[in-house]
Parts: structure tokens; sequence; C-alpha cells
């Protein structure tokens, strides 16, 4: 849409928009020519006015906002005629803008991840420590009103959005996709598990499979059919095999069958397609596309890859892939090979893919959905990301983490991996374990591998310990739909990240900077994904983290920890460290086995005591592209804590007619002692005899509430021990038990640490510890359990 006239300040040559009071649009056209519609990065300008003044001389222009300060000579622009003042005092400000500077940000993301090797360089983002970013629109194709591209009139004009938004990451981020455009809902199919192999399956040897996952109890939602799905062995004449889009009926000799079957099993269906080479004449679709383009098909001339022709691209969409989707082909996994010349200069034909291939994903009323590379500014606009073909390396999978977290710095927050690593390596199952309890807590669990026999990643070829985490964990992901469509929901609506770097909550904390790898996983949850071998003495893994203040309990072991400060967290293969603040409630599936996404008569709750919170809960189970309240019910959960804590569920509001009549609840409360006791109400009446189920390793506190209707308040009353003290003792005992170190050392080592039980200060007992000249992991894991 098109800037309010009221915030607009123009001259012959130059035009000033003000957007926000952070957000100043910046044009230059020696021809006078300036852009309102739509462009690939821009999409919105009509933002509310905001209170500004202009002062004018006529030589100078000042526009001054409550946070910028714009002094402009009203020539061409030139770092000595345009400056803006940022306000703001902290460390690290840079206070002055001149046009050309280009300043440090805090990164975005990359195109791809092919062939990386751990780290690789990555394009800017839209956040920065000193206060201002740019986001630079020149050159930049317009969108015309029939949803085409165009050239600018004057494509040499600056077109320039400054952002002074200081150290607001989050609301800079909010109005970038005002701007930019929101980030649409994804299908809650999406969320759960992927499953992908380079791998030439037959209809019959991947139905198998899909029936193994099924015994094994392993969830998916989603099946990723690479390039074998087309036929890939062809005449020479007609060049590679890498473009295709006939089914290989050798393999797959009734598609509608095979896809129909998938879907009988609950799982959503994505094919790969190199688009590069066209349509050749071998294809099925190849006669009547072929005669629509004008080509000669008895002389069998191909109809080359054309993304600037508006006319190729309807039919691309006409006759090649709606046939296809109309046999049961869900959406396209559009793969590389077609390089940056579209034909068009500038105009980069991956782009144009993920543009007109998302568009058109909508195009029967349902929620749009690719699977393709990022393509610059504005790909938020078009989920889901596949970042390409890493190598299976602990360097890879170290990068991982940072690249995923700072992809949100520039808006991108649907980025999938191949988890487990693409190529290369050596088979590995501690960082098979460790990459794939990464990706459950990435935005897209897709597990993937190449063309290898032997490079395949069902967990049953792994080693037992291996199998039995990786199935957990693939079972946790499904678990934790209901949590994740809530933060699809939050990124819709409000622009906020499912995976947020530390330091969009504590800006002003400058130990988030130095934590790359740790990051939040939607609200009040820390995720901290062990990277690196665990050392051999200990069988831990271990983690450099920040905790902010507060109380943190570990999702899984209930460790708790008094946050505001640095501190290393060890854990074994079974786990990675997961933070939850004091106060948070995470809903998950309480159904442990299907790949069903409906919304579930079986709900586990987590409740991490210690402080008030509340989670709303919003469910629909409608498959429309925008956010419409009247399609949602939500439930209110609240935890208030304080001399008489509960815990409350408030009966459903909204349209409740997506959800099942009655349910059954199963509710952690995590981080109380083993003395609490509690009263349970539904609808104010007691329940006499409910189930209770207290794990003294954890501090956990199962309560099931059975068959519960929807429109009843479920009150839980907690008396006595609600706050729990580590079992310091124990734990260290347990480790001790595991360690690879001398018998001698561990009774001295465990003597001294039963002080603890005697009243002897920690710091005495660290004293004394520091003595026995033990290995630095050994001391490290005694010292996080002596003083979490």
């Amino acid at each position: 849409m098109k800037a309010r006239e009221e915030a607009v300040i123009q001259g012959k040559n130059y035009r000033f928009t003000v957007l926000t009071p952070y957000m100043i649009r910046m044009e230059y056209s020696g021809a006078g020519e300036f852009v309102d519609g739509k462009t690939q990065q821009i999409v919105n300008r009509k933002f509310a006015i905001p209170e500004f003044r202009v002062e004018e001389t006529e030589k100078e222009l000042q526009i001054i906002t409550t946070a910028l300060r714009v002094t402009y000579n009203k020539r061409e622009f030139s770092p000595e005629g345009l400056k803006i003042n940022i306000s703001g005092n902290y460390p690290g400000i840079s206070p002055v803008w001149h046009f050309g500077d280009i300043g440090e940000d805090l990164k975005g993301t990359a195109r791809t991840l092919d062939e990386a090797d751990g780290e690789i360089p990555l394009e800017s983002g839209i956040l920065s420590e000193q206060g201002w970013t740019l986001l630079d629109d020149k050159g930049t194709m317009t969108l015309e009103e029939d949803g085409w591209i165009a050239l600018r009139k004057d494509p040499q004009a600056e077109d320039l959005y400054f952002l002074g938004y200081g150290r607001n990451y989050l609301q800079c981020l909010k109005d970038f996709h005002v701007l930019t455009g929101k980030v649409p809902l994804l299908p809650k199919y999406a969320l759960g598990n992927w499953w992908s192999r380079y791998y030439q399956y037959s209809e019959k040897t991947y139905l198998e499979l899909m029936e193994r996952f099924e015994q094994e109890e392993i969830p998916f939602t989603v099946s990723v059919i690479d390039m074998d799905w087309h036929i890939t062995d062809i005449n020479e004449k007609y060049g590679t095999g890498w473009t295709g889009y006939t089914w290989n009926r050798e393999l797959f000799p009734d598609p509608e069958r095979f896809l129909q079957k998938l879907h009988e099993k609950g799982l959503k269906v994505t094919l790969n397609v190199h688009p590069a080479d066209g349509v050749r004449a071998f294809e099925d679709c190849y006669e009547p596309f072929a005669e629509y383009m004008g080509v000669d098909k008895n002389a069998e001339e191909p109809i080359p890859f054309q993304p600037g022709n508006k006319k190729f691209m309807k039919g691309y969409f006409e006759y090649v892939h709606h046939p296809l989707e109309d046999s049961g082909v869900d959406f396209w996994w559009i793969d590389w090979q077609q390089g940056t010349n579209s034909g068009i200069e500038g105009l980069d034909p991956l782009w144009m893919l993920n543009h007109y291939h998302y568009e058109d994903s909508k195009r029967n009323g349902k929620r749009g959905l690719i699977f393709s590379r990022y393509a610059g500014p504005g790909s938020h606009r078009y989920p889901v990301g596949f970042s390409g073909d890493s190598v299976i390396t602990w360097k890879s999978l170290d990068f991982q983490p940072y690249f995923t977290a700072t992809a949100s710095n520039i808006g991108y927050g649907w980025w999938s991996h191949d988890i487990g690593g693409h190529m290369n390596g050596i088979k590995d199952d501690e960082l098979a374990v460790r990459w794939l309890q990464f990706g459950v807590f990435s935005p897209i669990m897709r597990l993937h591998s190449t063309n290898n026999e032997f490079n395949g990643k069902e967990p049953w070829r792994y080693n037992e310990i291996a199998e039995r985490i990786m199935k957990k964990y693939l079972r946790l992901r499904h678990q934790m739909i209901p949590y994740l469509n809530v933060m699809n929901l939050r990124a819709n609506q409000e622009g906020i990240p499912l995976i947020q770097p530390m330091y969009y909550q504590h800006p002003m904390e400058s130990s988030a900077y130095v934590v790359p790898n740790e990051y939040y996983f939607g609200e009040k949850l820390i995720v901290c994904p062990i990277t690196a071998p665990r050392e051999k003495h200990t069988g831990m893994g271990r983690f450099a983290a920040w905790l902010p203040e507060g109380m943190w309990i570990d999702f899984f072991t209930g460790m708790t920890y008094t946050g505001g400060r640095h501190i290393d967290l060890y854990r074994d293969i079974e786990n990675i460290p997961v933070l939850a603040k004091a106060g948070n409630i995470v809903p998950l599936d309480g159904r442990k086995t299907g790949n069903a996404v409906s919304n579930s008569e079986q709900l586990e709750i987590h409740v991490f005591t210690g402080d008030s919170g509340e989670f709303i809960l919003w469910e629909d189970d409608a498959d429309v592209p925008e956010f419409e309240e009247k399609l949602w019910a939500k439930t209110k959960m609240e935890y208030v804590h304080g001399e008489s804590s509960y815990f409350k569920i408030y009966p459903a509001k909204g349209n409740r007619k997506v959800l099942p009549e009655k349910r059954t609840y199963r509710i952690c409360l995590a981080g109380v002692d083993k003395h609490v006791s509690c009263k349970v109400m539904l609808s104010e009446k007691k329940i006499d005899q409910p189930v209770y189920e207290y794990q003294a390793e954890t501090g956990f506190l199962w309560i099931t509430v059975p068959e519960a209707a929807i429109d009843e308040e479920i009150f839980i009353q907690l008396e006595h021990g609600e706050k729990r003290k580590n079992e310091v003792v124990d734990r260290v005992y347990k480790f001790l038990d595991r360690a690879e170190i001398e018998f001698n050392l561990k009774t001295k080592i465990m003597n001294t640490v039963r002080k603890l039980e005697q009243g002897t200060s920690a710091i005495y007992v660290m004293g004394e510890l520091s003595t026995f000249q033990l290995q630095d992991e050994v001391l490290g894991v005694i010292t996080e359990m002596i003083t979490a």
C-alpha cells in the first residue's frame, strides 16, 4: 500500500517518507521518478503517521522525529549533504549516519549452506548494536497491479530505508514485517517431522519404510521425495536428467495410488524439482505446453526455462504443476540448478520461482507452502527455507544454531536444514544424535542425506542408545506441535520469530551477544545445543551458557538454576540443556503415537513453578491463508506463584467446534518438593482421588485429570513444598558412578561433597575440591551441580 501523503516530504528530485519515528524512506531520482507500488522487497508503506516536524530553508531540509533528525542539502545524495542523527546514549551507539556509511550489523542469513563445512559468510540483517541499519531497495523490480514484475522507470534512483531503532530489536522486526509483509501462517503439518532422503525409492520400498516408522512409533507429517520420483535416465539428446516432471513408472507404477496411501497415513507430500532445463519432449506435459508456447512439438523443440517470461510462467504452473497437484502432490521442493541468470538484468530466477510458486500454492484458498532457498530480504514471505547440502561434520553442526538464530535478524524464521548433515563425513552416532537434538529445537525438523546406500537417517541404523534417544526426540517434536503452532501464529501476527538470539530480549546485556549458539525457542524457553563431542572421562558434552536473571528449570532433568551469570552446562548423550524460566507453561500433544496433527483429546502441560506466568493455547483446524480469529479456539492457562500457589486451566473460548468435547490433561508441575500436596478441582468440584505421580529425581509432579469438558475449569492448589532444592549429592554420585576416573579419586570427591548434607557451605566444598587437581571437565560437571 502507498504511504500516506501526510508522511511525505517531496522536492523535484528527492522524496522522504516518515514511516515511523525510527524508520525513514529516502529517495533521489535525477529523472524525478519515484516508486509507490510494491517491489520485490517492499509491500506496504502505509503506517500510522508518526509525530514529526519539518524545518526548511531554500538550501536545507530538516526532518525531526522523536528519535531521528535528518539533515539534507536538497542535492544529489552525498556523504556531505545527507546525514541522520540518532537519539540514544549507551555504549556502542553510532550517533550519526552519513549517506554512504555501511556500518556494522548483527548479520542476517545466506542463500545456501551447499558444501559448507562449518562457518560461511552471512549477508546483512536489519539489527545492529550501533543503533541503525539500512535496507536498500535500489533497482529492485516493481510488482504491477496484475501481479507481474516490471522494471523501474529510473533503475538508478536511490531508494534507501533508514532504520534507527537503537536496540529495540523486536519493535524493529515488527515494523520490518509491516513494511515487507507478514510471515505467513504455516500449515500445521509443517511443524512436525519431515522424512527426506536422496535415494531411489520405489512405491513398494517407500511404503514399507513408512510402515516401519509406524511400527517403531516414530511420527512423521511430511514425506519429501527427492528427484528420483521422476524419470532421470533420459536420451542424451535431451541433456541431463536433473530436470523432470514425469513420474518414473518403473518405480511408481500408479502415482495417484501411492500419494493416496501416503495421505491415508497422515503424510503430506512434496516433490523435488530442478527447473533449469525447462520442459523437454519426453515429458508427459510437453505437448499441451508446447502448443501453448508456440513451440514446434514435431521437431521436439525444448521449452526453455524463462522465469522472466509471463506467458511461460503461466504455462509452467497450468500445464506442468497443476496436473501433478491434482493427482495428490501437496507442495513443491524447488531445488538448485537454475543459477542467477533469469534473462532480465538484476532479476534473480530464484526469487521469481519462490514468489510465483508461493502465490500459486494459495490458489485454492489454502495456506501456501513451498520449500526453497533464501533469495534476499523479503524471502520470509515464502516459507519454508531449504538451507542446502552441508557436510557431515561437527563443524557444520556447530555453525547451524548461530546460522538459524541470526536469520531472524532479516525476518527469515523458518529455515529447514538437512538434519544430520547431507554428504561426505563419516558415520558418527554421537554426532547424529546431537544434530537431531538440535533439529527438534529448530524451526523445521527434517532428516535428510545424500544418495549413498550407507547414509540414511533411520534411527535403527545407529547403536541402541542412539536409536532410543533419536526416537524419543522425534516423538517429542511431534508432541510440540500445539506449542509450535502458537509460535507460528505469533510470528504471523506479531512478527516475533520462533528462534530468537539472546539479545532480542536482553539488548543491553553484553553477555547476550557472546553466546551465539544459545537462543530462545518461543516464549521463555532457552535452548543450548551441544555441538562438540563429549569428553571421554566424564561422558558429557559441554555448553558455555549465559542465563538471564531469574530462576530457570531444565525441561528434561528438573535441575534448577539461578540466573544472572555465565555457567558451563554439562549433559550426557540423553539430552541437551533446554531451560524454562519459572512461570513458563508449555503445552504438548499427549498422544504418544501416530502422525495426526488434529487437536488432541490428550494434552500434556508442563508448568515450571517458582514464579507466575500464563500461556494462551490457540487452536484451529482450518487451512486458510490469513488469520481469522473467529476460526480459532483459545484456552488460557495460568500459574500464580505466592503463599497459596495454584495452576488453572480456564474454559475454552472462541470457536470450540475445532476442539474435542472432552480432554484428558496430564499436568507436570516442575520444581516442586516431594512433600507437596495438591487439591484438584474440576468446575469447583473437588476430585477426591486424582492420579498423582512424583518423580524424586527430577522434582516433577504429574497429575492426571481425565476427560474434562472443554468448557470446564481445572484448578490445582499447591500446598507445602512448592520450591525444591537440587538433589546435589545424589546427582554427583550418579555422575561419578559413570565417570571414567580412578575409583579412589571418586571416593575422595564423594566424601567431600557429602559434607553439604552436614551443612558445610558450597564455597568450602568447592574450595576443597579445587585442591584435588581434577581434570577441568570433571571439576566443571561437579561445579555445575553444586552451584546451580
